[in-house]
């Protein structure tokens, strides 16, 4: 009789986590992160709406602000990046590599209702945050007509 050593219960896991533990070298439409809105080249991107302005938050960690490039051609606003890997020489294996952007380019068009003249983009803590203010809506002044 073999004694198997378990590093943790048996069907604590999902069916992807045995699949996982058992294959390594799965094809990648068998992967979980095949289904997920990561892939290659995409990246998520948040939309709020204020009173004054609407906010794109683009999840992008590993760049730096000077690899971004935002552009605003007509009505079209293009968020890309492109970024060079680097190529390290390690004594490691890497066994898994899920963390890697090397570009990506996103597109939005833009309604009539936003002030393109005053966009402002900034960079914090991996997060890409634009700020799309709205146009002030010009109100017709009630006027007043006088009966003859």
């Amino acid at each position: 009789m073999t004694n198997v050593k378990f590093t943790r219960k048996p069907f604590e896991g999902t069916f992807n986590t045995l699949v996982n533990d058992l294959f390594t070298e799965v094809p990648a439409f068998l992967q979980k992160e095949f289904n997920q809105t990561v892939r290659k080249g995409f990246v998520p991107v948040n939309v709020k709406e204020t009173d004054k302005a609407y906010q794109l938050e683009v999840i992008a960690p590993g760049f730096e602000k000077a690899d971004f490039k935002i552009n605003l051609d007509q009505q079209l606003l293009t968020i890309s990046v492109e970024k060079a890997n680097e190529v390290k020489e390690e004594t490691t294996k890497q066994i898994r590599n899920e963390y890697n952007f090397s570009s990506f380019k996103r597109s939005f068009t833009l309604d009539e209702k936003i002030d393109a003249t005053n966009i402002e983009a900034s960079y914090i803590n991996g997060v890409l945050t634009l700020n799309l203010p709205k146009k002030e809506v010009v109100k017709a002044s009630a006027t007043e007509i006088v009966v003859k």
